[in-house]
């Protein structure tokens, strides 16, 4: 599922290095036991334990492991010389890869901006109100300046002209009008978040970029420019019950992108109904919205 999911994306050599993975790994250490015992659901719908041992990899390349920067792109390979290297690194790293395998992917995909910009001119146009930013999930808090990058589709621009950086994706169907965006407060929460200031943890965010996608490491680069807010480091329920008050003359937008199927089942539940809740609280001089972009049965896709 998980090579599919690559190729879908845009990443043939991830696509390829998954199905080697599912073809050919085997419970022949304890880190690799750990794989095979999983408990829950180990798919890209639930925890998502091929993408984390693929940033597990991807990360000692970014570190300058010889043996498998010899077959990662630019550099190619045969499928034998690409599983080879991969095994003696399960093996003479599986520390630092069981130490990975610990945390949830955290790839902050400054794509999904894309979604957050049309949601943000849609709502804008309809709440002539300035913002107030609630990200669950954040990560290292890129997507809380997406107010400050642009969506270009066609001749439709939303966002500022002189933007931190521009998308460009596939789209279809309509887009909102362009309207004004001012964000009165912008704020995130993560169990784990990743202050890009840290060279450790700026490892781990760029670990989920893949090594044949440069444009998706170019726009992180970008986006790390722009200067993110540091999010909180708290679950993300306890904190957002915090800041569900009305609030007078703003807008208040609380968001998740493939962040809140990592939430156990009973946070979800408390979390939908505390928002419903506030919902129920919201006025027209103080709004709420709610948005979640997730994991879907129907590959690939949110």
């Amino acid at each position: 599922a998980q090579a599919e999911a690559c190729a879908a994306l845009g990443s043939p050599f991830m696509a390829r290095l998954c199905t080697l993975l599912a073809e050919r790994l085997a419970p022949e250490t304890r880190l690799l036991q750990r794989l095979f015992d999983w408990p829950g659901d180990l798919t890209p719908r639930g925890h998502s334990v091929p993408l984390r041992l693929a940033g597990a990899l991807h990360a000692l390349v970014l570190q300058g492991h010889e043996g498998l920067r010899a077959v990662y792109p630019p550099n190619s390979a045969s499928d034998d010389a690409l599983w080879h290297a991969v095994r003696q690194a399960l093996d003479s790293e599986a520390s630092f890869i069981d130490a990975f395998l610990d945390s949830a992917p955290q790839t902050n995909e400054v794509r999904r901006s894309a979604l957050l910009i049309a949601a943000g001119h849609w709502l804008a146009e309809r709440f002539t109100l300035p913002f107030a930013f609630s990200e669950l999930g954040a990560s290292a808090g890129l997507n809380l300046n997406w107010d400050r990058f642009a969506l270009q589709v066609g001749p439709t621009h939303l966002g500022p002209q002189h933007a931190a950086l521009t998308l460009t994706p596939r789209w279809h169907g309509a887009l909102p009008f362009a309207a004004d965006i001012t964000v009165a407060e912008r704020a995130g929460v993560d169990l784990n978040p990743i202050n890009v200031g840290d060279p450790e943890q700026r490892l781990r965010l760029l670990s989920y970029l893949w090594a044949d996608q440069p444009h998706r490491l170019a726009l992180t680069e970008a986006a790390i420019a722009a200067r993110p807010p540091l999010p909180s480091k708290a679950d993300a329920i306890d904190w957002l019950e915090t800041r569900l008050a009305p609030k007078p003359g703003q807008i208040h937008l609380i968001w998740s992108t493939i962040a809140w199927q990592y939430f156990p089942p009973e946070a979800q539940a408390r979390g939908k109904a505390l928002i419903e809740a506030a919902g129920q609280r919201a006025t027209p001089d103080a709004p709420l919205a709610w948005l979640a972009y997730g994991a879907v049965a129907q590959s690939p896709g949110a």
